[in-house]
């Protein structure tokens, strides 16, 4: 696999036989080649492979949300930042102490669950700052530090904006 374009799914066994940072930079050439301006490229593609790993893996819930946006109308890279959204949320208040850590992959499947079209297009969740289009969250200098050296989140600057 040489090549990524977020409006068409990956196939699996290729995706996953990518390392992370491969992952990473083929979403940052489409972006890129599309001419797509973003705040932060690194970032984005971070969540975009982020988001297209438990996609390639199967796992349920995320497969379910990514059926559920396309067929209410998402194009696929727009259901992939929608995903990508409840991921922010989710890591933002996991290390601002407002989730649970015990309970962290239930929490966030519910959540992924629970996304829709209408929610996405519609008003911003009070707890991401921004709307869909301009997504920030903190990303805390414990997080920069200590997450694996493979998403290359250690240069982020605090705020980080995504989307």
């Amino acid at each position: 696999m040489n090549r990524y374009d977020p409006d068409q799914t990956p196939n699996p066994e290729q995706w996953l036989a990518l390392n992370e940072k491969t992952r990473i930079r083929l979403a940052e050439d489409h972006h890129r080649a599309a001419r797509i301006k973003l705040p932060n490229l690194k970032a984005h593609a971070v969540f975009h492979a982020i988001v297209e790993n438990p996609i390639a893996e199967n796992t349920e819930s995320v497969v379910r949300a990514m059926a559920r946006l396309t067929t209410e109308g998402l194009p696929r890279h727009e259901a992939i930042h929608a995903i990508a959204s409840v991921l922010a949320e989710h890591i933002h208040d996991l290390f601002n102490a407002k989730a649970d850590e015990n309970n962290s992959a239930a929490v966030y499947n519910a959540a992924v669950e629970r996304l829709t079209a209408k929610g996405w297009r519609g008003a911003p969740n009070p707890s991401i700052q921004g709307t869909p289009e301009k997504l920030r969250f903190s990303v805390p200098s414990r997080l920069r530090r200590s997450v694996a050296p493979d998403l290359e989140l250690q240069g982020l600057p605090h705020r980080v904006q995504v989307f």
